[in-house]
């Protein structure tokens, strides 16, 4: 069973459009927040609370090197929600699986039909 805490917290962070947009430029590489506020048409301050909220729930990584905060992405942090999403696609394939069973049975136990 999987632990639904980092999953729920993933969520809730990327369900904020400004977050999901982060994300994304991340994925293309590490870049300083005054890279990822550039953009956005919101304050430096808000952008510094966004990239907060993804350090918490451990999608992002930030580092200090002298006046420049450098974020990167942390794949791993993706883990607890790809985990998430691979156990309802096995559920959901199980599911068609036993479905096309019992109609490959059905279809077996009925006669020809002669055209």
């Amino acid at each position: 069973m999987l632990e639904y805490q980092p999953v729920d917290a993933s969520f809730r962070a990327l369900a904020e459009p400004t977050r999901r947009v982060i994300v994304e430029r991340l994925s293309a590489g590490p870049a300083s927040v005054s890279e990822l506020a550039r953009p956005l048409e919101i304050s430096l301050a808000a952008v510094v609370q966004h990239i907060q909220l993804l350090e918490e729930t451990g999608l992002v990584a930030t580092e200090k090197v002298g006046r420049t905060r450098t974020c990167r992405l942390r794949p791993e942090g993706l883990d607890a929600l790809a985990d998430w999403v691979a156990e309802r696609r096995r559920f959901i394939e199980r599911r068609y699986d036993r479905l096309a069973a019992l109609l490959d049975e059905d279809e077996a136990d009925q006669p020809e039909k002669k055209t």
